[in-house]
């Protein structure tokens, strides 16, 4: 039987992963741009913020998900002394992508996020606007970076640091 038992996890690991970045990569690449071409500038963060919402069940199942079979398979495998290669580096950027959109989506949006810019977008709706399309695009790249670190690590490919 070998190591078949991982390849379950593995396979819902990498579907949460596609979904919760892929979701990411439309809203930074499709939903803001288009927000920006049609949307009064006053109307912009509130009109995200209502489109978003439908989004974020998605999300946060999707981000806790991947979290979840990420921990499952690095501790089923006692891989935690991965995490002390430097070439590894990967892991601790999906870490600390997957631990920004946690705090996000479960701690700090429900909280007073959410609230915060919709208040900053009455006094400054451009830049509340471009903060958050600065965010989100800083945000895709990174998970985009960890995804393909990550393939490439899986494949043998450890870029020395």
């Amino acid at each position: 039987m070998g190591m078949a038992w991982i390849v379950g996890p593995r396979v819902v690991h990498v579907l949460a992963v596609v979904a919760w970045i892929g979701g990411v990569g439309f809203v930074t690449t499709v939903l803001l741009p288009a927000v920006r071409e049609n949307v009064p500038r006053e109307d912009r963060v509130a009109f995200f913020e209502r489109f978003e919402r439908r989004f974020a069940w998605q999300a946060r199942f999707t981000t806790a998900l991947a979290g979840l079979s990420g921990f499952w398979m690095v501790e089923a495998l006692g891989l935690w002394g991965w995490f002390l290669e430097p070439s590894r580096w990967y892991l601790h950027l999906m870490v600390l992508v997957w631990t920004v959109f946690t705090l996000m989506l479960f701690v700090l949006e429900p909280l007073f996020l959410h609230d915060l810019l919709l208040a900053r977008a009455r006094v400054d709706p451009d830049g509340t606007f471009e903060r958050i399309v600065r965010l989100h695009r800083v945000l895709f790249a990174l998970g985009m970076i960890a995804a393909g670190g990550a393939v490439a690590g899986a494949h043998g490919w450890l870029m020395p640091v």
